[in-house]
């Protein structure tokens, strides 16, 4: 028994889904219907007009010898589809690498004559560790000190979906959203915290479920100013307020 192989419309339906979840990082509310149009010529991998619409059956592929590998019968019923879903599921899991950061911004960066703290805490995230490409999730808080330009609110938890929506190590990840920001706006500094459990330190290895990790990236005055630092750090530790 075995499964039908993926079309090219599969293929062009796929490219078109992943199209739209890039879009709804970068700008979000603001495209309308963005998953019912067809993906632009030469976007997250659709071919240019005329060309052939790759196999694209490397992960699927992969997928199946992996299951053969460790003693699993990959036509059996249950598992018929398991690589064709793996392969949309890495797609997606992955889709930040296509994102563009110039659209993610999208002119949101306005002058203001505010000079104190902006912090946004308790962003969500889910990520895949690249060391055994298993989940890490958790929450990130970013804080920056204006100089004179803000950032639109939405645009920092997209650059966070952004930089998750990839292969990484957290150390890394809370550096790249830190630069973002200290690109982008050239603020007075910038801080970021991740606290994050991964699921390689609680499925494999010591397998210690429960444990965290906690990783910061501090620049400007976040690092030169204590007082500074301190501000922000307390501001991570005041309860959210309720509703």
């Amino acid at each position: 028994m075995t499964t039908d192989k993926p079309t090219e419309r599969d293929q062009l339906d796929l490219e078109v889904h992943l199209r739209g979840m890039v879009e709804q990082i970068e700008r979000g509310d603001e495209v309308d219907g963005v998953e019912a149009r067809e993906a632009p010529t030469g976007t997250v991998g659709r071919p240019a007009a005329g060309q052939p619409v790759p196999a694209s059956q490397g992960i699927e592929r992969a997928v199946r010898d992996i299951l053969i590998e460790i003693g699993e019968d990959p036509e059996r019923e249950g598992l018929l589809g398991t690589p064709e879903r793996m392969h949309r599921m890495w797609r997606e899991l992955t889709c930040g690498y296509h994102v563009d950061p110039d659209r993610l911004i999208n002119g949101a960066v306005f002058d203001v004559g505010y000079s104190e703290m902006v912090v946004i805490k308790g962003i969500p995230f889910y990520s895949l560790c690249e060391h055994h490409m298993l989940p890490f999730f958790g929450t990130v808080a970013v804080g920056y000190l204006p100089r004179g330009r803000v950032i639109g609110l939405s645009k920092i938890p997209r650059a966070v979906e952004m930089y998750a929506r990839r292969l990484q190590v957290q150390e890394r990840m809370t550096q790249q959203i830190a630069d973002f920001l200290q690109s982008r706006l050239n603020p007075y500094g910038v801080g970021v915290v991740i606290e994050a459990e991964h699921l390689c330190l609680a499925m494999r290895g010591v397998q210690k479920g429960g444990a965290t990790m906690v990783t910061s990236s501090v620049l400007g005055t976040f690092r030169t100013t204590r007082e500074t630092r301190d501000e922000f750090m307390s501001h991570l530790d005041r309860p959210a307020p309720r509703v």
